[in-house]
């Protein structure tokens, strides 16, 4: 039995061409939209592909590119088609099309559906990605002369005063290493080499942290070094009062930004797997329905059209019989009694020795 199977005159299936030849090219549209939406995620990604491990993070951003462009060539394709079906003449051109047309849509908007869910799902990842890229440029912060690493500083700097953040997980993370160049450092002041000896690795440091922290907003002049020193600040208690630097890390602060983004990206794919989704109900209630018309042979008559032809189940027992017949092409078939004419044949007994001769007269 078929499943939902609807019932068509020529007046609907007209129609029903004319508006899915209409919504093929809005699904354009919509593939134009995913192929920019993948666009400005990996431009995005790439802005601040200095503070970023090297990853899948691509991953999202290419796929959505990649479905966007194979949207717009299977719907501009399906809008021909849809055009065509309205004239039953025209659709014998694409009979043997619609059905391969059909299946390859299918594995397409489910393409569409993973891109949707790749955007929830690659918050991991970023997030690992920017722990250990924030980790390596707050690092190589000091290194201003050293190719390659120059610019990291301003990288950073940049980061932080335009996120509003500061350090990897926070401030201290600052504490932790030498941001300060040592071609800063005078050598001969005592406090600088007590410094460079209180750690095992003889590195330079403070409990301080870079101008980018301060908060611009705070009431007070920002206090940048000693952070936990309260004698070094008139007025000031590490402990109680609220600091004038941005308290967040760089790493929770891109991770939200770049989570509202994707999520916003993953919202939209989703409405457009399920816009795709009706389109190709459509094509396949088209299809049906011309292909009935054909084998009634009344192009004016009505027609059935369905999902399936018959129900999920028997669907499913028949794919699963053709996989198991797939191993089975090169053998004889044997249906409808159609036997192997070799077989049961009588072959000659050539290697018998005991055949009966005639016996030759003797000579008299």
């Amino acid at each position: 039995m078929a499943v939902l199977k609807v019932k068509f005159t020529k007046t609907k299936r007209d129609k029903l061409a004319q508006i899915l030849w209409i919504l093929n090219w809005v699904s354009v549209v919509s593939g134009i939209i995913l192929f920019s939406l993948g666009l400005f995620l990996k431009i995005e990604i790439k802005k601040r592909n200095e503070v970023m491990a090297k990853g899948d993070i691509n991953s999202v951003p290419n796929m959505l590119i990649s479905v966007g462009v194979i949207a717009c060539i299977i719907n501009f394709l399906g809008g021909k088609i849809c055009y065509d079906c309205s004239d039953a003449n025209k659709f014998s051109r694409w009979k043997l099309v619609m059905l391969p047309y059909i299946v390859c849509t299918f594995c397409f908007t489910f393409c569409i559906l993973v891109g949707a869910v790749m955007c929830y799902t690659m918050r991991n990842e970023l997030e690992e990605s920017l722990y250990l890229g924030l980790r390596d440029a707050i690092k190589f912060y000091k290194d201003t002369d050293i190719p390659g690493r120059c610019f990291l500083k301003k990288t950073v700097d940049m980061l932080q005063i335009g996120f509003q953040c500061c350090g990897n997980n926070g401030f201290r993370d600052w504490f932790a290493i030498q941001w300060v160049s040592a071609r800063y450092l005078n050598m001969a002041s005592k406090e600088v080499l007590d410094r460079l000896k209180s750690n095992v690795d003889g590195k330079f440091l403070v409990d301080g942290v870079p101008f980018s922290c301060c908060n611009p907003s705070s009431p007070r002049p920002c206090i940048q070094y000693q952070l936990t020193n309260n004698s070094a600040h008139y007025n000031y208690d590490f402990l109680t009062e609220e600091l004038n630097i941005w308290v967040k890390g760089c790493r929770e602060a891109l991770l939200d930004y770049y989570t509202a983004i994707m999520r916003s990206i993953g919202i939209t794919a989703l409405f457009i797997w399920l816009f795709e989704l009706s389109v190709l109900i459509g094509v396949r209630y088209l299809q049906t329905a011309m292909k009935n018309v054909l084998l009634l042979g009344d192009l004016e008559g009505e027609s059935d059209g369905w999902l399936l032809e018959n129900s999920f189940v028997e669907a499913a027992k028949y794919n699963i019989s053709i996989i198991k017949n797939l191993g089975k092409a090169n053998q004889i078939s044997t249906v409808s009694g159609m036997n192997d004419p070799n077989i049961d044949v009588q072959n000659t007994n050539c290697g018998k020795t005991n055949v009966t001769t005639k016996s030759i007269p003797a000579a008299s």
